[in-house]
């Protein structure tokens, strides 16, 4: 599907306050409210919009530590290894990089206990070579609402 200007407006409305009610989308973007159901819903039926929910401060919520976590994984296994970090618990992201390291997995948690958990975890996973722990010090952006 090709996003146009008014799909685009729709986006960027919806990742402002995705509780807006289609009339006030349709406000908002200048557009008529059966347009904004219909767009919503075509994006919505393609996959360009997984679902809905609330942006959370993930520091009051007690994580106060993130990490990011270089992994080298050996014999091929490497999306095993990640489909399996990607269920545990604390993890944010996975990513599959090019470079010096396989994959790179974000996670974040409420004490150096279950860091260390965590860590440990991951080492014991099967084909797991190495990994390499990055405790974040200071967030200066954290938003994936790049629309």
């Amino acid at each position: 599907m090709v996003l146009d200007e008014t799909d685009v407006e729709i986006l960027k409305t919806l990742t402002v306050d995705a509780r807006l009610s289609s009339r006030q989308i349709a406000k908002q973007c200048n557009i008529s409210i059966g347009t904004v159901l219909s767009r919503i819903k075509k994006m919505e039926k393609e996959g360009i919009i997984r679902g809905y929910s609330a942006l959370l401060d993930q520091e009051k919520l007690g994580y106060e530590l993130t990490v990011v976590c270089d992994i080298t994984v050996s014999k091929g296994r490497l999306l095993e290894v990640e489909n399996e970090i990607a269920r545990l618990p604390n993890v944010c992201c996975v990513y599959d990089v090019t470079g010096l390291v396989d994959a790179i997995i974000i996670a974040k948690f409420k004490s150096r206990e279950e860091l260390s958990k965590f860590t440990k975890r991951m080492l014991s996973i099967p084909h797991v070579e190495r990994t390499n722990t990055h405790v974040v010090l200071t967030t200066i952006k954290e938003d994936f609402r790049i629309i």
